[in-house]
């Protein structure tokens, strides 16, 4: 919690020293507080009582107990909370996941084919791929780029209620973003998933609903060209950044009515020909913490429906079920009126702020109740088309059509065969290409794996590994460089790569297809499957540190998934070994026919501080498919958990 506060206030150099200036400028520039005293001035009085007794509650822990050794080893004090900090904090995880599309695409050299990839990427909804990047590791580590969500209905389910299944994917590391939480009170009676330092359910249920949700990628952010505004209209301020064993740094920010120009941020450095305004909707107040406490209240869909219709950002597809048969999902942000026009650039020029002036609600956008089908599914895949666009950016419907497939075949569906879904490892894109590639390979103990791999990336399989190897070396042979480069820039970087080399006829692809089984041969022959390069490596961003960092490593674990399966473990073009950074983190299964049939399990563990007894004891149940039980009612509860923690006022 402490660290999310000072990234929300670009505040860690005071923490980390010099190394940290850069990114604080950035931070500063971004200004997530921005919005927060407009916000603060407009909070219902009951959701300031609810923050007012949270912030109590952190303060009343700070003084109780002794600081983190996190905090001992970096000098940070037990400094106070306050609502603007949670305020704060709730903005930074509402971060717009598209700002790393930007920054990997101004990276970008341009030559003379860039308008015909541009169009490409928009045409594909080409989204962020995980990679180990400092900025890729703040923005998916924080706001999250994808996740999947399930809901069944009653008539589909083996209980006769619905059911209601999910796991967020979010940077996987040490301490677990997520606490499984139950509490209840006179207005409130919930179990499922919170994120530290954001007082509400963000994914739950209470005695009649149940919801969960995925990133929208809604366009919620836009960036404009403002080379030509005049300078009266550019506003100056000068902050201070307090630098850990060094002196002091002044800055200036620059300022514009279309946003702060995010063009000086260090990070940006020579990216940008002109000055360029960042304009995004979490500048202006909206107040999702009341948001979210009316979506923990609501008992159907009506009520349901109409709490998230004050949703800003992040833009959610979320997907519900209630405990009288129904299932249902919509899309919730707050976006500007745009014309269906898909961009022609990555910045804008000024006059397309115009749409800005008028804003598409959650009720103008789509929304599906009660499906014949008996289920909705999501997966970050482009939502249906609307009048008003939603994005541009999405990831490929791998995942989603995964879900729908198996859902669509299985009934009735209970708990095992949810389980068993979300820990599905299978890529039919994978496999596709697998059969095209298959008859151009030579006889070798790598084409023998390749024929008989099923399409699922098992830890042990041999034909995953095969299939990556050679995905890896052909692509260096058949795409050329830049064309490469901008598809790695996206999520959508495999999916682009296969159809590209799926497009190639026999004659171009035979010698390029016979030069790179040649090159994967030597790896194939020495990590000899899938789980021998790809690891689960979770570790506390101390790990980073040189001369520490051996202490705060914890597991490495040849570890299954890939990019595109349900259970994602996200992974580049693989050459070797390395770390899946990002993918399936938590995972949840709500059973509507009982209130304490809540199963909620986390990839790591409850407690924060590194090497107590709860820190890590949640990985292996992840690693195994098991889950813990939190029930909502007391009397499950009090027989389930039978300690008791008493909170007094100080004296």
């Amino acid at each position: 919690m402490e660290f999310l506060r000072r990234l929300a206030q670009g505040r860690i150099a005071e923490a980390v020293g010099p190394v940290a200036i850069a990114l604080d400028h950035t931070l500063r520039l971004i200004d997530f507080g921005r919005a927060v005293p407009a916000i603060l001035a407009a909070l219902p009085a009951p959701t300031r009582q609810w923050l007012d007794g949270y912030v109590a509650g952190i303060n009343y822990s700070l003084g109780a107990m002794p600081p983190p050794p996190e905090l001992r080893l970096l000098g940070i004090g037990a400094e106070p909370w306050t609502i603007e900090d949670v305020l704060s904090l709730g903005r930074l995880v509402a971060a717009d996941v598209n700002w790393l599309v930007w920054l990997r695409l101004l990276r970008l050299r341009r030559g003379s084919d860039w308008g015909q990839i541009w169009a490409r990427l928009i045409a594909e909804g080409a989204d962020p791929e995980a990679a180990g990047e400092p900025a890729a590791r703040f923005l998916l580590g924080i706001a999250g780029g994808a996740s999947n969500a399930v809901a069944v209905a009653g008539g589909k389910s083996a209980t006769g209620a619905p059911w209601l299944a999910g796991d967020p994917h979010l940077a996987l590391g040490l301490p677990n973003i997520w606490l499984a939480a139950a509490y209840r009170s006179p207005s409130y009676n919930l179990a499922g998933l919170m994120i530290a330092g954001v007082p509400a359910m963000m994914i739950g249920r209470n005695r009649w609903i149940a919801w969960g949700g995925t990133n929208l990628h809604a366009a919620s952010s836009e960036l404009f060209d403002v080379g030509e505004l005049a300078g009266s209209a550019i506003r100056e301020r000068r902050v201070r950044i307090r630098v850990r064993w060094s002196r002091p740094r002044d800055i200036v920010l620059r300022d514009t009515d279309y946003g702060p120009v995010i063009s000086d941020a260090p990070l940006l450095a020579g990216l940008c020909e002109r000055p360029v305004a960042l304009k995004w909707v979490g500048h202006e107040a909206s107040d999702e913490i009341s948001v979210l406490l009316a979506l923990n209240r609501a008992r159907d869909w009506q009520s349901f429906r109409q709490a998230a219709a004050g949703l800003a950002v992040p833009g959610q597809m979320l997907v519900y079920a209630d405990r009288d048969g129904h299932v249902g999902r919509l899309a919730a942000a707050s976006l500007p009126r745009r014309g269906p026009a898909a961009p022609a650039a990555l910045i804008s020029p000024r006059a397309g702020a115009m749409a800005w002036r008028q804003r598409v609600a959650a009720a103008e956008l789509p929304a599906e109740f009660d499906p014949p089908r008996g289920f909705v599914v999501s997966a970050n895949e482009r939502p249906p088309a609307g009048a008003t666009p939603i994005g541009w950016f999405f990831s490929p419907p791998d995942r989603a059509l995964r879900l729908a497939a198996l859902l669509g075949r299985a009934a009735p569906i209970g708990a095992e065969a949810l389980r068993l879904l979300q820990q599905d490892v299978l890529s039919q894109a994978a496999l596709a290409l697998r059969d095209r590639l298959l008859a151009g390979i030579p006889a070798s103990p790598l084409g023998t794996a390749l024929a008989r791999w099923d399409g699922r990336y098992e830890a042990a399989s041999e034909g995953a590994l095969a299939f990556e190897l050679l995905l890896r070396h052909l692509v260096a042979a058949a795409i050329p460089p830049a064309r490469r480069r901008a598809y790695a820039a996206t999520w959508n970087a495999r999916r682009l790569f296969m159809r590209e080399l799926a497009a190639l006829t026999p004659e171009t692809l035979a010698p390029r297809l016979a030069a790179a089984a040649k090159a994967a041969a030597p790896p194939f022959r020495r990590y000899r499957c899938w789980g021998g390069v790809h690891r689960l490596q979770l570790s506390h961003p101390f790990a980073a540190l040189p001369g520490i960092r051996r202490r705060w490593r914890f597991v490495d674990w040849p570890w299954p998934g890939g990019d595109d399966t349900v259970f994602k473990t996200s992974h580049g073009l693989v050459g070797g070994p390395h770390a899946a950074g990002y993918g399936s983190n938590a995972r949840y299964i709500f059973d509507l026919s009982d209130p304490d049939a809540n199963d909620v399990v986390l990839l790591g563990g409850q407690d924060g501080v590194p090497g107590s007894a709860a820190f890590l004891d949640q990985a292996a149940l992840f690693r195994d498919g098991r889950a813990v039980r939190v029930p909502l009612t007391a009397a499950a509860a009090h027989a389930r958990f039978p300690h008791r923690t008493r909170l007094e006022p100080a004296r």
